[in-house]
């Protein structure tokens, strides 16, 4: 199996990537800073087609969007500039759907494809604790792209699902969240795994709940 993993120099992303190669499948991971395979910037449209000139021809079982950011965590209420707000949803969904759109002609030579997007619980419309505005509000954008997504590439036989990672202990998550990187990726692997069209659309927990939308 192929899987193209955005973000993979760190983090989760980092650690699904040693799973899945020492599970013996062909990973092609991005990173904006030229440390995997692919060198991307999730924001940058010029960096999106030079990897869609560099993946010309090659299959795409599994593309993981996992490339994102948290830049307003402990904004107070007269912060989250607009510029944050630009960049995070530059990264956290415009990213997300330039990285499936240059991949689509990789995806559609694969033999049922899967698109499994990085969301959060903080994505629900059920957890509004306030706070986090810009975060919350881009991974409900990444929730409802992914999920419009799976619609319109049913048909070509691409399932698509949208995951909840958990609370990680990462840089990102910080060092109280509720589970290491290790059940993090181990869980997400087996939500990816279980994929397809007939659960495509899902919003999964990376412990295999249901989650509200």
């Amino acid at each position: 199996m192929h899987i193209l993993i955005t973000g993979a120099n760190r983090g989760i992303g980092k650690e699904i990537s040693k799973r899945y190669r020492a599970d013996g499948h062909t990973v092609t991971g991005t990173a904006r800073d030229g440390s995997e395979t692919v060198t991307l910037d999730v924001t940058d449209p010029a960096q999106h087609r030079e990897m869609a000139e560099q993946m010309s021809g090659k299959p795409v079982d599994l593309l993981i969007c996992n490339a994102g950011v948290y830049l307003d965590k402990a904004q107070e209420p007269d912060g989250y500039p607009a510029e944050m707000w630009a960049q995070t949803f530059a990264a956290n969904i415009t990213g997300v759907f330039l990285t499936v759109q240059a991949l689509m002609p990789n995806l559609e030579l694969a033999d049922g494809a899967r698109i499994a997007i990085i969301s959060s619980q903080m994505a629900s419309h059920t957890r509004a604790p306030g706070g986090s505005y810009i975060y919350r509000a881009s991974k409900a954008a990444a929730l409802n792209l992914g999920r419009n997504l799976s619609a319109d590439l049913k048909p070509k036989g691409i399932a698509v699902g949208i995951y909840h990672p958990g609370w990680v202990r990462t840089d990102m998550g910080g060092a109280e969240g509720d589970i290491s990187v290790d059940e993090a990726a181990e869980g997400l692997i087996a939500r990816f795994a279980e994929l397809d069209l007939a659960s495509t659309g899902c919003f999964k927990t990376w412990d295999g709940r249901d989650h509200a939308y």
